[in-house]
Order: C-alpha cells, then sequence, then structure tokens
C-alpha cells in the first residue's frame, strides 16, 4: 500500500517527491527511511498498478523504478508513465546486462541503477537526475540569441547567416546555455547534462568545450562578451 515517509504533510509538500516502486516491503522502507533523512518525501509503491495510481496522484518529481514487479514488468511502467510525463525515472534492477540498460533508456528512463547499492550512490544519482531535468534542452528545433542560431533538426549553428562547423557536445553545450540565455547554469548542472553517462572527476572537459566555443563563436576568444564565465559557479550566455 503507498504511504509517504513519516514526515509533516506541510513539510513534505515543500521537499521533492520520490516515488519508489519496488515489491520487496524491506526495500521501500529502508529507501522511505534512507531518501527521507536526505530530505526528499517519499511515496511507495509495491506493483505496477499502485505505481500508475500514486504516480497521477502524487505528481512526483522522480520515480525509483524496479523493472522486475509482481503483476507486469517495470519497463511497461515506464513506458505507461512516458506517455503523460517527462518526469525522470531512474531503473533499478538487480540485473545489470546491456539489454536492460538500453531498454530502459530507449522508453525514456533517465538513468540506471544496479542492485545492491549504496545509499550515498543512489542519492547522488537521484540529485544528478533532478539537476539535469531542471536544465534539459527546451523543446523547440530553433533557439537565436544575439544573431547566433541553432537549429536542432539539422543540428547546424549559424553566426549571421554564416554557418559555424561544430562538434554534437559543442552544439549540445551551447543549445543548453542559449536556451537558458541570460540566467547562469553551473558548472555541475552543464556535466549532469551533457557528461551524465561518465564519472567525471574534475571540469577540465568542460572548460576544453567552453574554450573551443569561444574560438568559434566570439570575435576575440580571449575577452568574450557572448559566452560568459561566471567566477565560483558556472557560465551565462549574453544575448
Amino acid at each position: 500500500m503507498s504511504a509517504l515517509a513519516a514526515r509533516p504533510e506541510v513539510e513534505s509538500a515543500q521537499r521533492q517527491v520520490v516515488l519508489v516502486v519496488d515489491d520487496e516491503s524491506s526495500y521501500r522502507d529502508a529507501l522511505a527511511s534512507g531518501l527521507g533523512n536526505e530530505g526528499f518525501a517519499v511515496v511507495l509503491a509495491a506493483d505496477g498498478a499502485e505505481a500508475v495510481e500514486e504516480f497521477h496522484r502524487s505528481h512526483p518529481d522522480l520515480v525509483l523504478l524496479d523493472v522486475m514487479l509482481p503483476d507486469r514488468p517495470g519497463t511497461d511502467v515506464c513506458r505507461e508513465m512516458r506517455l503523460s510525463s517527462e518526469v525522470p525515472i531512474i531503473m533499478v534492477s538487480a540485473r545489470s546486462t546491456e539489454v536492460d540498460v538500453v531498454l530502459g533508456l530507449e522508453l525514456g528512463a533517465s538513468d540506471y541503477v544496479a542492485k545492491p547499492f549504496r545509499l550515498r550512490e543512489l542519492t547522488a544519482r537521484i540529485r544528478a537526475v533532478l539537476r539535469r531535468s531542471e536544465v534539459a534542452l527546451v523543446p523547440d528545433d530553433v533557439v537565436e540569441v544575439g544573431g547566433l542560431r541553432l537549429d536542432s533538426s539539422r543540428r547546424e549553428v549559424t553566426d549571421q547567416g554564416q554557418v559555424i562547423d561544430v562538434s554534437r557536445k559543442e552544439f549540445d553545450l551551447l543549445w543548453l546555455l542559449m536556451a537558458h540565455a541570460g540566467v547562469v547554469v553551473t558548472r555541475e548542472q552543464c556535466i549532469d547534462a551533457l557528461w551524465w553517462d561518465q564519472d567525471l572527476l574534475d571540469t577540465r572537459t568542460l572548460d576544453t568545450h567552453i574554450k573551443r566555443l569561444r574560438r568559434k563563436i566570439e570575435a576575440d576568444p580571449a575577452n568574450p562578451t557572448r559566452l560568459l564565465t561566471v567566477r565560483g559557479v558556472g557560465f551565462r550566455f549574453q544575448g
């Protein structure tokens, strides 16, 4: 039966809600306690039907969804949730084969975690996925700021009509920053959005891509006027 972690209702409403879907009661209870202590409001479901019902009732910020459920596969639940929402979904399973990972991601899962795992690791993955969802690429096909134009359907960048050659990662990074023009995007958000499948221990890879982009879109890369650094925080695209 679904339940909210034992916290006051008012306080829970102010926190991000995680829907935990698993048929093992001990697992659900442990996560309710552990994630609750990490500051999340936790909602529980024991099978697919209950998960879908709770999903539409509580509108969680993230779903932690087990692949093996008693009434239907977790992948089917993921598919059904994706019909009405883009909420982040992390698939969880004792199986860690490549087929499982690919299937979950193809269905729209944001990430995949294999059992057993440590609460600290899981919490870090949850927070990373939530940060990525906050700075997800906008659905528009074209973004244009200050004469610089990005066309996602063509993966093309033009500056005042002139085509600029960029790599795939450079395009995605530029799109992320331009889609949030005037707003600071942190280094962590950039890494989580573009290198979520890699364990980057520092930000040198990000810095390298920033430098390459500046050489391509700035009149004077050493004194940028478009792609600005906010020291100690991240970057801001200035139109």
